[in-house]
């Protein structure tokens, strides 16, 4: 089947992230280009997760907007990040083995929360933002389950050591809030955000 040429407002995606252009994909949206925006996104000391992904949202929107050329700056921008949080206690994107075990064990038997952070920039210049969140519930695991989901390779690159779409899927008791979010996108959110500075569907 061949490919629609776009007909809703034209967007530039801040993202490298695969699942967040399926998302993309999944709501009917093409972006005109895909530029990932490149930002330290080191947290601050004893930054809470809410403020830090807000933070990081922005940033990235923010970067992409102030190098647009002329020919671009009719596109609106949209830019996200996710972050993973057992309490306060900031899970990393894992990428080693260490790392994704580390992640396991914490969130083995517990709740942890995803935050998303979105940030949307209208051609005009007005900046919206907002953090997403949502809470998962997994299992207890076993060591023999954690050695299991670590040789997958599943975790490489993914917040918290995971991907709700992946391997990990059949170790989530239960979600409370938005499922895309865990993703990388709400995509409820997304399209409330940008509809709610003009982009046109």
């Amino acid at each position: 089947m061949k490919n629609k040429q776009a007909t809703h407002s034209p967007f530039i995606l801040a993202s490298a992230s695969k699942g967040r252009a399926e998302l993309i994909e999944m709501m009917g949206l093409k972006p005109s280009q895909i530029i990932p925006a490149d930002i330290d996104e080191t947290e601050y000391p004893g930054e809470l997760p809410r403020p830090l992904a807000l933070r990081l949202a922005v940033g990235k929107a923010k970067a992409i907007r102030n190098n647009l050329k002329p020919d671009q700056k009719e596109n609106f921008i949209l830019a996200a990040d996710t972050v993973v949080a057992c309490g306060r206690r900031l899970l990393p994107k894992a990428e080693t083995e260490d790392q994704a075990r580390f992640c396991m064990k914490m969130i083995s038997g517990r709740r942890h929360k995803i935050y998303g952070g979105i940030s949307v920039i209208a051609p005009s210049g007005k900046q919206i933002s907002r953090v997403v969140v949502t809470t998962v519930s997994f299992k207890r695991l076993t060591e023999k389950e954690i050695d299991w989901f670590i040789d997958t390779g599943d975790w490489e690159g993914k917040a918290g050591g995971y991907a709700i779409q992946g391997k990990a899927s059949i170790f989530a008791k239960s979600i409370q809030g938005s499922h895309s979010n865990i993703v990388g996108l709400s995509c409820y959110d997304t399209i409330a955000m940008l509809t709610g500075l003009g982009f046109k569907l």
